[in-house]
């Protein structure tokens, strides 16, 4: 059978540019922008990476950030990043605009908002 492979993950944001700069600079994978750009009338931004899904930011009007653990608005995503020295990739996260969130669950990993308020881990790589 020819299973669907993930191609592409969505993230809804007041400022695509602005979220899509801040995942370049954690992730090091460069900005492309969508066909007919404008950065006054910004509808989205991509971060393609050759080996995996593409990242990509979409302007939402009225975005509501998320209230991770709880709350009345769901986490609507969450991304994991695997690293290889989780304190490097903290200080790296922080550096750039992350939060690290009050509520750590675990040991092995991290967990940090971006600046819209998306959860997002680093995760300790065990391979």
């Amino acid at each position: 059978m020819n299973f669907p492979r993930l191609h592409l993950i969505a993230l809804d944001c007041p400022d695509p540019f602005a979220l899509a700069s801040f995942y370049s600079a954690l992730t090091g994978i460069p900005v492309e922008t969508w066909p007919g750009y404008d950065p006054a009338e910004i509808p989205g931004i991509d971060l393609v990476h050759g080996s995996g899904p593409t990242l990509s930011f979409q302007r939402v009007d009225n975005y509501l950030a998320p209230t991770w653990p709880g709350g009345s608005v769901p986490q609507q995503i969450h991304l994991d990043f695997a690293v290889d020295d989780l304190d490097e990739a903290e200080h790296h996260a922080l550096s750039i605009g992350a939060r690290k969130a009050e509520h750590q669950p675990g040991e092995s990993f991290r967990v940090f908002l971006d600046p819209v308020g998306h959860p997002f881990c680093l995760i300790l790589d065990q391979g």
